[in-house]
């Protein structure tokens, strides 16, 4: 056979099996071609069929490509079994999702991951890039991922996914040593004049690991109280730390390529290192480590702390000491500075006693595995865990408990489903557990994330994971996404970052065929919005815009005729919708989705536990107008809020597919609506206003005089339509910034 035609035009020669002529055997040749290479390849055997060469004397020679043509028997479709490059006896076997190791052209690699879950394939978040391929584990059954590579193309080859977490860990310290030579030496820290800040409010975080300490100045560590030792002695920060610069390093040291960080980090210990702090402290404590990070200077910072307390539970929700006192500090009415500020809290880690080795959800579901104070707060970020590592080694005894893309079994759950805020916000990967003998399942390093050991130079690896280990992964995206958008408030980046967030096929897979608003209850108290697509956070592309709008709002004023105050004004937006090309899409589905965010003053008084309107200092609502429902009768609707005294009104149904027990709680609301893209066309006011707070309702002396800031993230989703949305609205798209209030 001749190969070197099989390695030009646009085709790659994968792989080449000599011919076996005792057993009747041709050679063998697995071919990847793009589009334009099949065209080519095509037009070669037309030729060899139709057109021959001339020779020098000008007679008829041989046929075009006889070479190539001549020493082919057959072209068929490669099957998967063509496209593995893993040993024979480790290809999948039996009808069941198994994960499978996806090497994919880089130039195809975004449409396939794109589009495989239509194909019933699950594609993890980690990424594999080489020079000419990305790779990425996708689990499906065979005849899924047959289907989806013969549909969607760019598949270079299969493998059975390999190295995990505990491969590296297990290493002895001199192999360590020269992988981790080998990932300093392939990093750059950028220098910026205003880079952003990871701040760990955790046990102190070791500057001996290599990884760590080009990114933690020395004058960057500090401690809530004075007395206490700035290093990290248990190991807990310094994992974390690890985790907010590179993620899994399992991910970062196969990849091998180029790495920029662009983040610092900045710790604050607010655990001491023997003992624990007394309850009635961990509020102050945090404040302390608040303040003693911030004396530093300004900077844009993300807090995240991964240490929450179960004596508060059962709560049920409602707010806690610790919880109102980082609402105060996010609010920006309690810390030495008055500002606002940006906190990832984690959900906390469940009872592990209290599995067996199946059915694990009912156990993370259970109410005594409630998510742990202070993370109900209103205004920071909730972090819960997921998983997509459900691989062991070869040979490995056991079976991992969850599947790839459910909840992580150590992530608790919220116990409420209506009043407080929903929790957790967010998922990042948290790991797995392994079913191996008597429950419950336990803890595996191959099942975990890999990060920086606090004893270097003893050992350069361990391992971690949990809620603690999806919260150093979530300050890590939104820490870059900020740094993408460094003008945005941390109400808007929240927003940002949250709305982007989506479920996995796994996730969904509990709701049935048609749901309805009630459906989603159970999936936004394990997974809150799900997983945030940070691509989605950071792209303004022309089948998916966002606008973003940042604003102010004084929501209330003294009434002319009673005590207590009144509504004020509300907000409205004309939206810079696309007019004539939504027209143009006619009957295609396009989906809004719209995320409010403000930060709230608590009031946490005993009375004020049991309401949402009298905890919060002011409360938001959006609204969108109906198709052909006029600016007059929209203003008119939305201002019977103000006739409302403790209740807001009850809408009706306008489309929005989690409704308004799901989205209007807490400080932050994300709805979406699908409908024809004609119908959008219509809705183009959308209305941000005050319903009661305790602002309203305690009748403090000057309502009128507090400005409340909110942000609104606004995207369009046209799904698969052609049209380019991005073209007709960008030329009004300071429109969105230039609100009416209107009084009401």
């Amino acid at each position: 056979m001749v190969t070197k035609s099989l390695n030009a035009s646009g085709l790659s020669l994968l792989r080449f099996e000599p011919g076996q002529p005792a057993a009747n055997q041709p050679p063998r040749a697995t071919v990847f071609a793009t589009g334009d290479a099949l065209t080519k390849l095509r037009q070669k055997v037309d030729d060899f069929a139709t057109k021959n060469r001339v020779k020098k004397d000008g007679t008829e020679g041989r046929p075009f490509n006889a070479d190539l043509v001549q020493s082919i028997g057959a072209i068929v479709e490669a099957g998967l079994r063509a496209l593995w490059r893993s040993p024979s006896a480790r290809f999948p076997e039996g009808d069941v999702a198994v994960p499978w190791e996806l090497w994919l052209d880089k130039a195809q690699a975004a449409g396939f991951i794109g589009n495989a879950a239509e194909y019933g394939v699950a594609i993890g978040a980690d990424r594999l890039e080489f020079p000419e391929d990305i790779v990425v584990i996708g689990t499906a059954t065979r005849e899924a991922l047959a289907l989806a590579v013969r549909r969607l193309g760019g598949v270079r080859a299969l493998a059975a996914p390999t190295v995990t977490a505990d491969y590296f860990d297990a290493m002895p310290i001199e192999e360590q040593a020269d992988w981790l030579d080998n990932l300093a030496g392939w990093t750059t820290f950028q220098v910026l004049n205003d880079p952003g800040y990871v701040t760990l409010l955790d046990r102190g975080v070791s500057r001996a690991h290599p990884l760590v300490q080009p990114a933690l100045n020395v004058d960057d560590r500090h401690a809530a109280n004075p007395a206490w030792d700035v290093g990290d002695f248990v190991g807990h920060g310094t994992q974390l730390a690890g985790l907010a610069l590179y993620g899994d390093l399992t991910v970062a040291l196969q990849t091998m390529q180029p790495i920029e960080i662009r983040h610092r980090l900045e710790s604050a210990k607010i655990i001491p290192d023997a003992g624990h702090n007394p309850h009635h402290l961990l509020g102050a404590l945090t404040r302390a480590g608040i303040n003693a990070a911030e004396r530093t200077g300004d900077r844009r910072r993300t807090f995240a702390m991964a240490s929450t307390t179960e004596e508060d539970t059962p709560h049920d929700g409602a707010p806690t000491s610790w919880s109102s006192e980082v609402d105060q500090l996010t609010a920006g009415v309690s810390g030495d500075k008055k500002i606002q500020r940006l906190m990832l809290i984690s959900a906390g880690n469940t009872i592990q006693n209290m599995f067996g080795n199946a059915d694990y959800l009912a156990a993370c579901d259970h109410p005594d595995n409630e998510i742990e104070s202070p993370a109900q707060a209103w205004n920071a970020v909730c972090v819960g865990a997921y998983t997509e590592k459900n691989v062991l080694p070869a040979g490995e005894p056991g079976t991992p408990l969850a599947p790839v893309g459910d909840l992580a079994p150590s992530s608790r759950t919220a116990s409420w489903s209506s009043h407080w805020p929903l929790k957790p916000d967010v998922v990042f990967e948290g790991g797995n557990w392994v079913v191996n003998g008597p429950p419950p399942p336990m803890l595996h390093p191959a099942l975990s994330l890999l990060t920086t050991d606090h004893t270097f130079p003893t050992r350069a690896f361990t391992t971690c994971g949990q809620t603690s280990g999806a919260t150093a992964l979530a300050a890590r995206a939104i820490t870059e996404l900020w740094s993408d958008y460094p003008t945005l408030w941390p109400e808007t980046i929240r927003a940002v970052f949250v709305s982007s967030a989506r479920w996995t096929p796994r996730m969904r897979s509990h709701l049935p065929a048609n749901p309805g608003k009630g459906h989603f209850a159970p999936l936004f108290k394990r997974y809150g919005f799900g997983v945030p697509d940070m691509e989605r956070a950071r792209r303004s592309a022309a089948n998916a815009l966002t606008l973003l709008v940042q604003d102010t709002i004084i929501p209330y004023r003294p009434s002319d005729s009673g005590p207590d105050h009144v509504h004020n004004e509300m907000k409205l937006f004309e939206l810079p919708w696309p007019v004539e090309a939504l027209r143009g899409l006619v009957n295609s589905p396009v989906t809004l989705r719209v995320a409010l965010s403000t930060f709230i003053a608590p009031n946490p008084s005993e009375p004020a536990r049991g309401s949402k309107f009298r905890y919060a200092s002011h409360n938001l609502r959006f609204k969108l107008n109906r198709p052909n429902e006029s600016r007059a009768a929209f203003i008119a609707r939305i201002s019977k809020v103000a006739e409302q005294r403790e209740e807001e009104p009850v809408d009706e149904d306008d489309g929005w597919t989690f409704g308004r027990n799901r989205r209007d709680v807490g400080s932050l609301q994300i709805d979406q609506l699908t409908c024809f893209a004609s119908d959008l066309a219509r809705r183009n006011i959308l209305a941000v206003h005050p319903v009661a707070g305790w602002w309203k309702t305690r009748a403090i002396e000057d309502p009128h005089k507090r400005s409340v800031r909110f942000a609104l993230a606004v995207e369009i989703d046209a799904i698969e339509a052609e049209a380019d949305l991005y073209a007709e609205v960008q030329q009004a798209i300071e429109a969105l910034s230039a609100a009416q209030t209107v009084v009401v």
